[in-house]
C-alpha cells in the first residue's frame, strides 16, 4: 500500500509539473522544432533549445528523484548513435529531446497494435511506456512520456549511481552504451551545464611543428594497415594538449601507438593522442579535462614492446574516432585540425588588437 501511495504521489506530481512545461518550456522552443530535428539547429538559437531541454530534465528530476544529469546522459547517446533524417523525415509533432523507445519495447513484443499509445493495454502487453504529460496516452513521441517511461524503467534497480548503470545496461544489453551514458553523466554532472562544445589544436600554436594530411596512407608494421589520422611533426617534448572537453578514456602502452592516451567527448567521439613521449602526472583514467588542457608530450614511442623508442622521428599521432552504438569508425581528422588552428590563430589576433 504505501508503495502504491508512492507511485500515485509521484505520477500527481509528474502530471503537475509536465503541464506547467508544456505550457512554458515546450511551446517556446517547439513552434520550429521539426525545423531543429532535420537541419542540425540551424532553425533555433542553440543557447535557448539547450535551456528548454535542460528544463525539461530538472522537471522529470524533481518529479522522479532521478538526477537531470541522467536523463541528459541518455538523451545525448541517444542523439550520437542515431541516423540523421533528411528534410522529408522531419517528425510531425515537435520534439526537443533525441530518446526513441522501439515500438516492442515501448508497447509490449506480443501486443498486436505496435502503435498502441493506451497505457492500460501497453501494461498488459508488459510494455514499458506510461503516460508522463496527464492528456491519457502514452505516446512515444512526446518527449514527457518518453523520459517518465525512461525513469520508470531505471527506478525499477534503484537511484544510486550503481543502480543507474544496471538499469542503462538492462535497457541497451550493451555494455559500451552503459559505459557511454555514465561518461556523458560524469560530464555534465561535473560541469553542471549542457553546452560542452569548445575545442583547442592539439599542440601550442606556432611555427615549431608541421603537418599535412596523411589519411589513408600505407603501413606495414605489424600488417598491412592503413593511416587512420594526422601525424603532427614537432620537437620531442613539445606539450600536448586536449583538443575536446572529455573524459580520459585509456592510458598506456600500444604496440603501435607507444605511449598513449583516448578521450571520449560529449558528442561520443575518441580523440587518440599517440607516440607520446610521457604523460601529465595529474591526469589519470577516468578524469575529466578540459580544450586545452596538457595530457602529455610529443615523443616517439612505439612499434614495440613497452618502452620502445626511436624508430621514427619525434611526432604525434592524432586519430579520431566516432561511436554508433555497435561500431566505432575512424574519419579524417584534418579539416578539424586546420578549424581549431584557424580558430586559435584569430583568437590570438584579435585578442591583440583590443
Amino acid at each position: 500500500m504505501l508503495a502504491q501511495r508512492k507511485r500515485k504521489a509521484t505520477r500527481k506530481t509528474v502530471l503537475c509539473l509536465t503541464a506547467a512545461l508544456m505550457l512554458c518550456s515546450a511551446g517556446q522552443a517547439a513552434a520550429s522544432a521539426p525545423a531543429v530535428m532535420s537541419a542540425g539547429y540551424s532553425a533555433v538559437d542553440k543557447t535557448d533549445l539547450l535551456a528548454a531541454r535542460k528544463e525539461l530534465y530538472e522537471q522529470m528530476s524533481a518529479a522522479t528523484g532521478i538526477p537531470w544529469f541522467r536523463f541528459a546522459a541518455i538523451d545525448q547517446y541517444e542523439r550520437t548513435i542515431a541516423k540523421k533524417k533528411s528534410a522529408s523525415e522531419a517528425p510531425d509533432s515537435p520534439r526537443i529531446t533525441g530518446i526513441s523507445i522501439p515500438a516492442p519495447l515501448w508497447a509490449g513484443p506480443l501486443n498486436p497494435d505496435q502503435g498502441d499509445t493506451s497505457p492500460e493495454s501497453i501494461s498488459f502487453f508488459g510494455g514499458i511506456g506510461y503516460d508522463g504529460s496527464g492528456d491519457g496516452k502514452a505516446d512515444p513521441a512526446n518527449d514527457a512520456d518518453l523520459l517518465y517511461s525512461m525513469a520508470r524503467h531505471l527506478l525499477r534497480y534503484g537511484n544510486s549511481a550503481s543502480d543507474f548503470s544496471i538499469g542503462v545496461w538492462e535497457y541497451y544489453h550493451n555494455g559500451r552504451a552503459a559505459q557511454r551514458v555514465g561518461q556523458f553523466a560524469k560530464l555534465y554532472e561535473h560541469f553542471g551545464r549542457l553546452d560542452l562544445s569548445g575545442s583547442a589544436f592539439p599542440l601550442p600554436i606556432g611555427n615549431s611543428y608541421a603537418y599535412r594530411s596523411t589519411w589513408g596512407t600505407g603501413r606495414s608494421w605489424g600488417g598491412a594497415r592503413i593511416h587512420e589520422g594526422t601525424d603532427l611533426f614537432a620537437p620531442h617534448g613539445m606539450p600536448v594538449r586536449s583538443t575536446c572537453f572529455g573524459i580520459v578514456e585509456t592510458k598506456g602502452w600500444n604496440r603501435y601507438g607507444g605511449w598513449r592516451i583516448g578521450i571520449r567527448d560529449i558528442e561520443n567521439r575518441y580523440h587518440y593522442y599517440a607516440h607520446l613521449s610521457g604523460y601529465d602526472k595529474s591526469v589519470a583514467r577516468g578524469d575529466i579535462v578540459t580544450p586545452g588542457q596538457i595530457v602529455g608530450w610529443v615523443g616517439s614511442s612505439g612499434y614495440g614492446s613497452p618502452g620502445t623508442q626511436g624508430k621514427f622521428p619525434p611526432h604525434l599521432h592524432y586519430g579520431i574516432y566516432r561511436d554508433r552504438g555497435i561500431t566505432e569508425w575512424a574519419f579524417d581528422p584534418y579539416p578539424l585540425l586546420k578549424q581549431w588552428e584557424n580558430q586559435e590563430y584569430r583568437a590570438r589576433k584579435n585578442k591583440k588588437s583590443k
